[in-house]
């Protein structure tokens, strides 16, 4: 690797605030906010609007279109190629 190319790579912390759910983990990104993590130490904090704790595809609460139903009444609106 080229030296002086590459952005620091440090300890980061993730914070999901619809969730109330945290972790620490390594990253390029940086933020001008810090908090306090369980260890002691004090970590540059990056607040995400959604992470796999709040995520419908994780969570199991997503809803399944019927994509079926919608075929079907376009086929009825607008006829069959064929």
């Amino acid at each position: 690797m080229r030296q002086g190319i590459h952005p620091e790579y440090g300890p980061v912390v993730f914070r999901d605030r619809a969730a109330n759910y945290a972790f620490l983990t390594r990253s390029t990104m940086t933020s001008e906010k810090t908090i306090e993590w369980e260890d002691g130490n004090t970590y540059p904090v990056v607040d995400v609007e959604i992470s796999d704790v709040s995520h419908p595809f994780y969570t199991g609460t997503a809803r399944v279109l019927d994509t079926a139903g919608r075929v079907e009444r376009f086929e009825r609106r607008y006829g069959r190629k064929g």
